[in-house]
């Protein structure tokens, strides 16, 4: 379990150098008046397009595979939305890793905080789902300054993007946990703590059962939450960070714990968890990490969908 960081001289390497420039560059424009964010956000996002083909012709074939029956003007119209939403996501990381609590607060709505009471006040655990919505950043931080939890995540390859990115997330975390350390989430839940956890994306075949995402028949889709659910026993409660419309800030939206999830069968509560991650994703599509190859793992002998 990963605390607070401590600074080591060694990331003053020049290698680290780029990586500072960067990060000097970013904190210093999340400082801007954020509806001034909110419109070079968006218009960062709808440039980068131009450059990054191979990422919207990947959006464009989850859409298509997702939602088969969405006209095509529909489908590119929520493409151009979804890489505004990539380039506030890239200032909505600076925010979340920067910003003082008190201008966090100022634009953000949250509501549902009960559910979380209500679990606490039954003495159990709380298996937080969040998809990996382009807020994910900014909405794990302002939960966790009213309910401080642990978070999941991994570790990142640069040393210094991994120290800051610690630093900015434990700003309203208890705690880290990498993502492979299931027996400390376990530990966690059952000593009645908050661990937020995300489902949805493609971790290989390993630990993962294919079953529908949307119009896929066959999404590789991991066990994790099965197995989470059936040891440390935690009210299943997802959350959704969502931007609102116009440089108007943002919402985030707690949901009542899921009932009757199952325990019996590692297939049917997969099944039965991407229902959850697929009415969330509905609530703001523009605003999923439709860039990945969420589909890329596939049963064998079947060919790739990209």
């Amino acid at each position: 379990m990963t605390q607070v960081p401590t600074f080591n001289r060694s990331l003053l390497h020049p290698r680290y150098w780029p990586t500072w420039i960067g990060l000097g560059l970013l904190y210093l424009l999340v400082l801007l008046p954020y509806p001034l964010i909110y419109k070079m956000g968006c218009g960062i996002g709808r440039f980068s397009m131009r450059f990054v083909k191979r990422r919207s012709c990947i959006a464009q074939r989850n859409l298509e595979l997702c939602f088969p029956d969405m006209p095509q003007s529909q489908r590119d119209q929520l493409v151009v939305k979804n890489f505004e939403s990539v380039g506030m996501g890239l200032f909505e990381t600076g925010m979340a890793w920067f910003w003082p609590d008190w201008r966090i607060e100022r634009w953000f709505k949250v509501s549902g905080l009960e559910h979380i009471q209500k679990a606490r006040d039954n003495q159990q655990g709380v298996l937080l789902i969040g998809v990996h919505f382009l807020t994910l950043e900014l909405g794990a931080r302002i939960f966790g300054i009213h309910n401080p939890g642990i978070g999941v995540y991994r570790p990142h390859d640069n040393k210094l993007m991994d120290w800051v990115q610690t630093k900015g997330r434990m700003r309203s975390n208890k705690a880290m946990l990498d993502r492979k350390d299931l027996k400390g989430m376990i530990r966690s839940l059952k000593q009645g703590d908050i661990i937020w956890y995300a489902p949805d994306h493609d971790y290989g075949p390993r630990a993962s059962v294919f079953v529908p995402f949307f119009a896929v028949d066959k999404a590789a889709t991991t066990t994790g939450t099965y197995l989470l659910a059936r040891m440390g026993k935690p009210a299943i409660i997802p959350f959704t960070p969502r931007r609102l419309p116009g440089g108007k800030g943002y919402e985030l939206l707690l949901h009542p714990a899921v009932e009757n999830f199952p325990l019996e069968d590692e297939v049917v509560a997969a099944t039965y968890m991407n229902k959850v991650v697929e009415n969330e994703i509905k609530l703001a599509p523009e605003q999923y990490m439709w860039l990945h190859r969420r589909f890329k793992t596939r049963p064998e002998g079947e060919p790739s969908l990209y």
